[in-house]
C-alpha cells in the first residue's frame, strides 16, 4: 500500500510540474531602447502622448501609422538583423527599420522637433529599457547638403563613431564629435546585439545646426497676390500621384482615375497610395 501511495504522489508531483511549466510564460531575452537625447522621433512622439500629440510632425506620424507604435516606442527593431542593416532596410524606410507599424517615422518633413546643436563634442544618451551586455552602437549623421524633406537613404549617412563591446545601463552616455553642418540633419543610430541575439535597434534623432536655408513649414502662411481681388485660387492639380514626391496640404493628384486632395504634408512612399492612406488624402 505504501509503495502504491508513493508512486501516486510521485506521479501527481510530476504532473503538477508539467502543468506549472506549461502555464508559466517564458520571457525571451529581448532588449529594448531608443535614443533619448537627442530624442529620437519615436521617443518624441511617445513623450508628447500617442493620443494627443502636440507637434505637427507627430500628429502626421500618428495619422499615418496609428498610436500603437508610440506605446511600443522601444521596439523599432529587427530580430534577425545580424549586421545586415543595409540589405534588410530599404532606402526611405531607415527610421522605421522597414516596419510598417512604424511607417509614420519615415515621414520626411522639415518640422520634426529638433535639438539645437553645433559642430564639436556632443553628449548623446541612449535609453535602454532592457539593457544587454556585449552590444555595438553605431552613430551616423546625414551628409552636408542633405535635404530634410526627402526620404532618408543609406547613401545620405556619414559614419561618426562606433562603440564596440558596450555594456549599457538604463541610460548610457557617449560623446560624439559632430562635423560642421548647417540647417536640419538626422543623427542615426544602430544598436546591434552581438552575443546571444541578432537583434538590432534603429533610431532617427532630428538636430538643427542653425543657419539652414530650409525654413520649418510648421505654420505656413500664404502671401496674397498684390492685386485688388480677394478671391483665392484653389491649389493646382499635382498630376498623377507618384512615390518619392513631396506633397503639401491642398495639392491635388489623380490616382486610378480618381482625384484626391492632400490633407497632411508628406513625402510619398510606395504603399502610401491615396486610397490606402485616408489620413493623408481626401477623395474629391
Amino acid at each position: 500500500m505504501k509503495t502504491r501511495t508513493r508512486l501516486a504522489l510521485a506521479s501527481l508531483t510530476s504532473t503538477a510540474a508539467v502543468v506549472v511549466a506549461f502555464l508559466v510564460p517564458t520571457t525571451p531575452a529581448i532588449a529594448h531602447g531608443t535614443m533619448s537625447d537627442p530624442a529620437s522621433r519615436v521617443y518624441t512622439c511617445k513623450n508628447e502622448g500617442p493620443e494627443t500629440p502636440k507637434s505637427d510632425a507627430c500628429k502626421a506620424a500618428v495619422a499615418a501609422g496609428g498610436t500603437q507604435a508610440y506605446y511600443d516606442w522601444n521596439e523599432v527593431s529587427l530580430l534577425e538583423a545580424g549586421g545586415r542593416h543595409r540589405q534588410l532596410i530599404p532606402d526611405g524606410k531607415l527610421c522605421s527599420a522597414g516596419r510598417d507599424k512604424y511607417r509614420g517615422l519615415d515621414l520626411q518633413r522639415a518640422d520634426w522637433p529638433a535639438k539645437r546643436v553645433s559642430a564639436g563634442p556632443l553628449t548623446v544618451t541612449y535609453h535602454a529599457s532592457a539593457p544587454h551586455s556585449n552590444s555595438n552602437f553605431e552613430f551616423y549623421i546625414t551628409r552636408d547638403g542633405w535635404n530634410p524633406t526627402m526620404p532618408l537613404r543609406w547613401s545620405d549617412l556619414v559614419h561618426l563613431q562606433t562603440f564596440n563591446n558596450q555594456n549599457p545601463s538604463t541610460f548610457t552616455n557617449w560623446t560624439l564629435n559632430l562635423p560642421g553642418r548647417s540647417g536640419r540633419h538626422i543623427i542615426y543610430s544602430i544598436w546591434q546585439r552581438v552575443v546571444g541575439s541578432n537583434e538590432a535597434f534603429y533610431t532617427c534623432s532630428d538636430v538643427d545646426f542653425g543657419g539652414g536655408s530650409t525654413p520649418p513649414p510648421t505654420t505656413t502662411t500664404t502671401t496674397p497676390p498684390p492685386t485688388t481681388t480677394t478671391t483665392t485660387t484653389p491649389p493646382p492639380a499635382g498630376g498623377t500621384w507618384a512615390a518619392g514626391t513631396t506633397y503639401s496640404v491642398g495639392n491635388r493628384v489623380t490616382y486610378g482615375g480618381v482625384n484626391y486632395e492632400c490633407q497632411l504634408a508628406h513625402t510619398a512612399l510606395a504603399g502610401w497610395e491615396p486610397p490606402n492612406t485616408p489620413a493623408l488624402w481626401r477623395r474629391l
